[in-house]
């Protein structure tokens, strides 16, 4: 081979795409199905066809390709099986915006032609989601491609809904919900995100409706007000005992309300007596119930007033909060308004904020299917990496409430019940032609859709077939590892363990990998708002897959967010341009060497260094990967290549390589470089698999692909602590010259002498056995060994190393007296500065204004020119 093997520089925009394609038409990613071999299963966390994939998506799917490629490299049956998600409200928002574009709402084309252009919209999605996985490298088996809306996945929503159905777990009733009105849809407890915002505390008279007397309520919604039905009181308030049972005319309304007696009320918060509006308020509602309390809705589901508000009807929520204040104060009822912040509810999806409102919806009955869930985690059955993210499931799972899984949009899963006039509801698998109780065969569907996660919950198995069963499933399931953030903990992966234990009484995982966030930077989470976005093809399109992979890896520990700064990319960059280069330094050295022409049996202490240094990175890596410390491995793998194999066994293996008096030798040190390069470009192949499989192609090798070469294990045979600890001795050695020879600023060509005073035969050998090594990366001319120096070698640079005291004759080789001069000129200017720092340190206006970081490096810079100037002082009494 010659070094037209390899251009001399990598550019990964020629290599990634063309690999990539390669390794699609030879089916390398396809999960075979052999029944002979030990499984490994992931399935992707589907990304929304709602756009393109941001920086998050490029870690989390990192992630699972090195998981998945190693563990393909092993021998397991790998199966990675991709898929997108049909994510409702989020896809139906983005389109509905496109038709704002065009003047349209989804009203104006109906049901029908709306679903028709989401999934126009989704095709198009998929597409672009698609290439960009492409671009990233991911080994997905993309023949078993899955999406929450195909088909099978139909089937099985459908699957789930009656089951539960069936089982009682899914009923339908008047609850109060979240309602987006701008979303125009019920949200579930935990799409609602709530910020702490600065609002009002309106403090209002209620006044008795027989005689005189008032009870003030206190409330940050006065909108809700004109939908009280009661004001309720805790029954052990004396304050109001006299007054339960009694009225109070509610204020605008003139209305007649009850004061009630309730355990829930809290009396030390405000006047102790709450306001009870149970068409807005779930704590309200929850109340009604107990005391047979009318519900009167005063916000529809556009967020306007109702014709139960009276004159407010039609008038926008906060024109009408603003507007009842002002009639309050008119009607000489409104007591006081302050300054209060609390927390509100807003809309994940758009950010709107939320409205409490008394629904009919669809609901799943969470808490029975919580029981097996809870105790898979605690019995360890399941377990999160990290460990502590154990505690937020549970936290979860153990306070669970029902589960409203109706939306009122038109993008997702209609829910399969129909309603027939004689009031009977009909839940089945296929459509019903007609009513079982009747006859009748004018059925209605249910408007609603399904929540996302309803069917997002099935993925562990729906892709793999369920409810049929398929060999997938019984093959793949229970799948092996959950890659995702932490955000979705409680939206995905709990539920996922809920539905898995129900529907197929295992768990769909064993271990829950956590990552954390993608941050900018200087910290700040990536947002359109803030405009600090980074487009993951943008660095791959400047700097290739394998630095955006390595730079996201090697930043990032398990359940940590990560700052994305530009020198990690760079520095991941120069990562693989080391790499590339010493590759082609190995390349233009092999000529006809073969895979089969490796030979280890006649190795000097450098090789057996090197390959005992490879030998402990093989077993660090691969007990990280087992303890999914993957940047921590892939740290190690940057040491190892960057340190011992580049920086230093590449110029150890000059030395026979352009020096050898035999063939032999120069055979010996070829099948070193090459079995180290081989393999450790197999090693590091999960983490960049491009340039990887680039330089492993023009090796000498067997096999098709790196893909499906072996991954290396930890041999024994390449253990050799003696020749490790002889080698480690010349090493540092050889450093401890060079930083002598550095302090005199003698030229790399200049050659020395070196005498070496040793203080065991250890040190001797290692150091006579390495004499070839120590000239030629000392730049040593002459070396001399002893074990008594009778004495000690005048002007000379000393150090010591271990029991090795270290000469460097200076005669010769410098002009002392210039040298000293140099020197003095040196510490004359270290002195100068050393005076002006400590001249500003005891400047008492300085300390006194100076900021405490400002200080601090003052006082650093002191201690370094003090300690350099005692160095240099000490340098010039040697040379004297």
């Amino acid at each position: 081979m010659t070094d037209k093997n390899l251009a001399p520089v990598y550019n990964p925009v020629e290599v990634e795409d063309r690999l990539y394609q390669h390794w699609l038409e030879h089916n390398y990613f396809r999960a075979p199905g052999d029944p002979e071999k030990e499984t490994f299963t992931i399935v992707i966390p589907p990304p929304n066809v709602t756009g393109s994939l941001h920086m998050g998506h490029a870690l989390d799917n990192t992630i699972q390709d090195i998981l998945i490629r190693r563990k393909r490299m092993q021998g397991f049956d790998t199966l990675w099986l991709p898929g997108t998600d049909h994510a409702g409200i989020a896809t139906q928002i983005k389109v509905e915006e496109h038709l704002a574009d065009e003047g349209l709402t989804r009203y104006d084309l109906g049901r029908e032609k709306f679903v028709e252009r989401v999934w126009a919209w989704k095709d198009e999605y998929h597409d672009r989601i698609l290439g960009q996985l492409y671009k990233l490298g991911v080994s997905c088996d993309w023949s078993r491609e899955r999406f929450t809306m195909d088909e099978g996945s139909s089937r099985a929503v459908r699957q789930e809904f009656v089951s539960l159905y069936k089982k009682g777990l899914i009923y339908r009733g008047h609850y109060i919900i979240n309602w987006c009105p701008r979303c125009h849809t019920a949200l579930s407890d935990i799409e609602v995100e709530h910020e702490d915002t600065e609002g009002s505390l309106t403090y209002i008279r209620y006044p008795l409706a027989e005689g005189d007397g008032q009870v003030v309520v206190a409330t940050t919604r006065p909108e809700t007000m004109l939908g009280d039905t009661a004001v309720a009181v805790h029954p052990q308030d004396s304050r109001y005992q006299h007054l339960v049972g009694k009225h109070l005319l509610l204020p605008l309304m003139k209305r007649k309300i009850p004061i009630i007696a309730d355990d829930y009320v809290d009396p030390e918060f405000g006047s102790g007596a709450v306001k009870i509006t149970p068409a807005h308020d779930p704590n309200d509602f929850a109340m009604a119930g107990r005391h047979q309390l009318p519900s009167i809705v005063v916000i529809a589901d556009d967020g306007t007033m109702t014709t139960e508000a009276g004159t407010y009807a039609g008038l926008d929520r906060y024109v009408a909060r603003e507007q009842v204040v002002a009639d309050l104060e008119k009607a000489g009822v409104l007591l006081q308004v302050e300054d209060h912040t609390h927390a509100v509810g807003h809309c994940q999806r758009c950010h709107t904020v939320i409205e409490p409102l008394l629904s009919k919806q669809w609901f799943v009955s969470m808490k029975p299917l919580a029981v097996p869930a809870i105790a898979a985690v605690k019995n360890g059955d399941i377990h999160f990496v990290p460990e502590r993210f154990t505690k937020v499931y549970l936290s979860w799972v153990e306070n669970i409430r029902d589960w409203c899984i109706s939306r009122q949009i038109w993008w997702g899963h209609r829910i399969p019940a129909w309603y027939c006039e004689c009031g009977e509801t009909i839940v089945a698998l296929e459509d019903p032609q007609s009513c079982p109780h009747c006859g009748e065969e004018t059925l209605t569907q249910d408007e609603d859709v399904l929540d996302t996660w309803f069917s997002s919950a099935l993925w562990p198995f729906s892709t793999l077939g369920w409810p049929d069963q398929t060999a997938d499933l019984a093959h793949y399931y229970p799948t092996d590892v959950l890659v995702t953030g932490y955000d979705i903990i409680y939206f995905w992966v709990a539920r996922m363990i809920l539905m898995g234990l129900e529907f197929k009484q295992e768990i769909p995982f064993h271990t829950v990998y956590i990552h954390g966030l993608v941050r900018d930077a200087q910290g700040r989470k990536m947002s359109k708002s803030l405009g600090n976005g980074i487009d993951p093809l943008e660095i791959i399109e400047h700097y290739g897959a394998d630095t955006l992979r390595f730079t996201l890896i090697t930043g990032q520990g398990p359940g940590n967010d990560q700052r994305f700064r530009q020198e990690s990319v760079e520095n991941s960059r120069n990562f693989a341009n080391k790499i590339w280069n010493a590759s082609r330094f190995v390349l233009m050295n092999l000529e006809d060497f073969t895979a089969a022409d490796v030979d280890l049996s006649q190795l000097t202490d450098a090789d057996r260094w090197i390959l005992h240094r490879y030998n402990e990175a093989v077993r660090e890596v691969n007990r990280l990967m087992e303890a999914y410390e993957l940047g921590e491995a892939a740290r190690t793998l940057y040491e190892f290549l960057w340190s011992d194999f580049c920086d230093w066994y590449i110029e150890l293996a000059k030395i026979p390589l352009f020096a050898a008096e035999s063939e032999e030798e120069k055979k010996t040190v070829r099948s070193v470089l090459t079995y180290v390069l081989d393999r450790t470009l197999r090693l590091l192949h999960p983490f960049m698999p491009f340039i990887t499989e680039e330089i492993w192609q023009k090796l000498p090798h067997t096999g098709e692909t790196i893909v499906l070469a072996s991954y290396p294990e930890y041999d024994v045979t390449l253990e050799c602590s003696e020749a490790h600890a002889r080698m480690n001795t010349v090493m540092d050695v050889t450093r401890t010259i060079r930083f002598l020879r550095s302090e005199i600023q003698l030229p790399p060509g200049r050659k020395a002498q070196a005498i070496f005073n040793v203080g065991s035969e250890q040190s001797a050998t290692a150091l006579f056995e390495g004499t070839a090594i120590l000239q030629r990366l000392a730049g040593l001319e002459k070396v001399d060994i002893v074990s008594q120096l009778l004495d000690q070698p005048k002007q000379a640079l000393t150090a010591v190393v271990g029991d090795i005291e270290v000469y460097l004759p200076l005669a010769g080789l410098v002009d002392l007296e210039q040298e000293i001069k140099r020197l003095e000129k040196e510490a004359k200017k270290l002195e100068s500065e050393l005076a002006r720092s400590s001249g500003k340190l005891k400047n008492q206006g300085f300390l006194a204004k100076a900021p405490e970081n400002v200080i601090a490096e003052e006082r650093a810079k002191a201690e370094d020119y003090q300690a350099r100037l005692d160095k240099v002082r000490a340098r010039i009494s040697s040379l004297r």
